[in-house]
This record gives structure tokens, C-alpha cells and sequence, in this order.
């Protein structure tokens, strides 16, 4: 059976990301637990700079945890305590270094992009992705990439369903696509797409999860049991920093990216980091419903962000049996939406769950079949974002 000094032992190569000292020397590994099956757990203790790279570390301490036999089946994160930042920083020498990463974060461009942003008439503003361009091949000079932000004013309106199933028909069209769950404190894309595997890690990068031909990484790859996000904004916006320069996705034709409801932290360094993103934005026919999402887009006119246009979700219910619509959720909320923002109504989905059975090899609970009547309403939406975007 594996033993908590053959762990520690096999840790002392990872640092503490903002310290640069080893994690076992700073005594930041903590609550060690093995069980008989070989299922190793385990607490890091990190500094606040480090948050933001948990993920990375997690990858880390799995690979190392893998090569003793065992498997790494909970990692849980604790920030430091004033008086543990002191202390680690007394045995680094490192704690002058520390306040200083601190006081960037909170004097960070960004933050204040993210204030001019909400300014009316304010030009976007490049924050958080200053200097992405060198670290990530999707963002350099002469990529071909498209990238296509899926917005919301609320939540509730089925904006991850069709982000998703966006992704998988532009993947059926024969395009090379990627997924960016950028709802961190959110996630639902693993679970929607039925994905129970997590990324691994080759030299420096990690590798996104490949489902149905989409590329995906999502903050619900690197949580345990389903645990909430609690993070501040310059962490998240660091965390969407991470999906750009960490992961090696490859060479792409679209990302899509799944933003949170409404016009928040995560929305706002989306903005900043891809000042050409183009967007969707999603409602149901509900007039409140159309009438928040125009909150949505009219950030992103004001960010200079073409919105390709507008989708309803959840427009009506078809009998299956005499083929009757009930409009359950009202009529004309999209068209509105649509006509606000001046911009094309570009799809209407119907209610209705996927015909997926989990005993089916590639089973999913929200992705539709290509050949169902609403799959091949997404591959008609796919056809229309690829015609929008040439």
C-alpha cells in the first residue's frame, strides 16, 4: 500500500506557483488520506496569487500521485491565512515578491478595463489579454480562428444547450472547433456532453477533452464532487487568461465560448481579451426574458463586438402525436430581441429533450442527434454562423 511519505517524497519536485519554493519544503500539503484501494486525497494550501492556477497544479500533483500506482481521487485547494502567507514567506525570502504580485492583482488593467467598459461609449479595452498574442497560437497575428461568444441577459434560457449543440453541428459541418466553458462558477458543458474523462498534460500544456469532434475545456474538468467556485474577479479573469495559454488546442477553424448569464466579471474580460469576438445571444420568447438579453447585447455593441444574431430557445412545444404548437413561453420575444439589437433572428428551438439512451456508446444528455428534426435545425444554424462568418 502506497504510504503518506512515498506522497510527500513524490511531491517535492512541484512548487508553490507565486513562491517558486517547494510545496512539501513550505509544508502546503496537507490532510493526506489513503484508503486501501490505492485512492490517494489530499489538501494544497497555496498562496492568493496561486488560485488562479490550481488546475495546472492539480494536473501536477495527479501525474506524480499516477507514477506511485495510486490514484489522486480528491484535490482540494485552501488559500493561505495572513499569518501562513507570513510565515511561508520568512522561510522563501519571497514575501516581498508576494505583496507585490498582490497589489498587481488588484491594481491589474483589466479591473480597470472592466470599469471603462461599462462607461457609455467606452472603447474596448485590451486587459487581461495583454499579451496573449505571444503565448497563445489562436490569438497570434494571422490566425484564422473565429471566435463566437454565446451570451444570455439571464440564466434559464438554455444558453449552454445551444452552445453546445452549435459546437457538435459545426463539428458535423466538417469544421474544426473548440468549446470554452467560461461559466466558472456555472460549469455544466462535461456534464450536458456526457464527458467523464479529464484532460491530461503533455510537457507544459494540457490537452482539452475531444467529444463528438469538439475540443473542450471547462473549470468542471479541475473540481471535485461537483464543489462551487469561490473566486473573485481578477482570479477568474486569470482562470480565462489560463484556457488561452495553458491548453494546446490545436489548429481551429471556431471556439465558442460558453460566457455566464448577464454582464459580469467573466463577460467583461471575454470583451477585453478578444476585442473581436463575434456573439450570439440567447433568449426565449418571453418579452422579460427578450428584454434583459437586449442588456447583453448592447454590451457588446459597445464593445465593438459584431453580433452575428439572435437565437430563440424554448419558442414552442410540438405534439408529437397531432403536431400542435403551444407557444408556452409566449410569442415574438427573439424577433423583438432581434430587431432591438439590429440584427437576424437566426434560429427558433422547440421544446424538447435529445432521444438519447444511456446504454448508447457516445450517450449525452443534451446533445441531439444529427439526423432528429432539432439536430438538423442546429446543423441549419451551423450552416448560417459559417455563411455569417466567411
Amino acid at each position: 500500500m502506497i504510504t503518506r511519505e512515498a506522497i510527500l517524497e513524490a511531491l517535492k519536485s512541484i512548487d508553490e506557483p507565486t513562491l517558486h519554493v517547494s510545496l512539501i519544503e513550505l509544508n502546503l500539503i496537507r490532510d493526506i488520506v489513503v484508503k486501501e484501494e490505492g485512492k490517494v486525497s489530499l489538501t494544497a494550501v497555496l498562496h492568493p496569487t496561486s488560485i488562479e492556477q490550481a488546475a495546472k497544479l492539480e494536473l501536477e500533483v495527479r501525474a506524480e500521485i499516477v507514477k506511485l500506482g495510486a490514484e489522486l481521487a480528491k484535490f482540494r485547494v485552501r488559500v493561505m491565512t495572513e499569518h501562513e502567507q507570513s510565515e511561508a514567506g520568512a522561510r522563501t525570502g519571497a514575501a516581498e515578491a508576494a505583496g507585490q504580485a498582490s497589489a498587481e492583482e488588484k491594481t491589474t488593467p483589466g479591473a480597470q478595463g472592466a470599469a471603462g467598459a461599462g462607461e457609455k461609449g467606452a472603447a474596448p479595452v485590451k486587459g487581461h489579454g495583454a499579451g496573449l498574442e505571444e503565448t497563445s497560437a489562436l490569438l497570434a497575428e494571422g490566425s484564422k480562428t473565429q471566435f463566437i461568444a454565446i451570451a444570455s441577459g439571464k440564466g434559464g434560457v438554455g444558453k449552454s444547450t445551444v452552445t453546445v449543440n452549435l459546437a457538435v453541428a459545426l463539428a458535423r459541418s466538417g469544421k474544426r472547433v473548440g468549446l470554452m466553458d467560461c461559466d466558472i462558477y456555472g460549469f455544466s458543458v462535461p456534464d450536458m456532453m456526457g464527458i467523464e474523462e479529464r484532460p491530461q498534460q503533455v510537457g507544459n500544456k494540457i490537452l482539452p477533452v475531444e467529444r463528438f469532434g469538439v475540443k473542450v475545456i471547462s473549470m468542471g474538468f479541475f473540481v471535485e464532487d461537483n464543489s462551487p467556485v469561490v473566486w473573485r474577479g481578477p482570479m477568474l479573469g486569470r482562470m480565462l487568461r489560463n484556457f488561452f495559454q495553458e491548453i494546446d488546442w490545436g489548429e481551429l477553424d471556431f471556439v465558442l465560448l460558453d460566457l455566464p448569464p448577464g454582464t459580469g466579471d467573466v463577460a467583461l474580460d471575454v470583451h477585453q481579451i478578444l476585442p473581436h469576438s463575434k456573439e450570439i445571444i440567447v433568449t426565449t420568447p418571453h418579452a422579460t426574458a427578450a428584454f434583459v438579453a437586449a442588456r447583453a447585447g448592447s454590451m457588446a455593441l459597445k464593445t465593438n463586438h459584431e453580433i452575428l444574431g439572435v437565437v430563440e430557445n424554448m419558442a414552442y412545444y410540438e405534439c408529437g402525436s397531432c403536431g400542435k404548437r403551444d407557444y408556452v413561453f409566449g410569442r415574438g420575444g427573439g424577433g423583438m430581441l432581434a430587431e432591438t439589437l439590429h440584427t437576424d433572428l437566426l434560429a427558433q428551438f422547440p421544446l424538447g429533450a435529445p432521444d438519447n439512451h444511456p446504454s448508447e456508446p457516445d450517450f449525452s444528455p443534451s446533445v441531439y442527434k444529427a439526423e432528429s428534426a432539432i439536430g438538423q435545425a442546429y446543423l441549419e444554424l451551423a450552416a448560417r454562423v459559417i455563411e455569417h462568418t466567411r
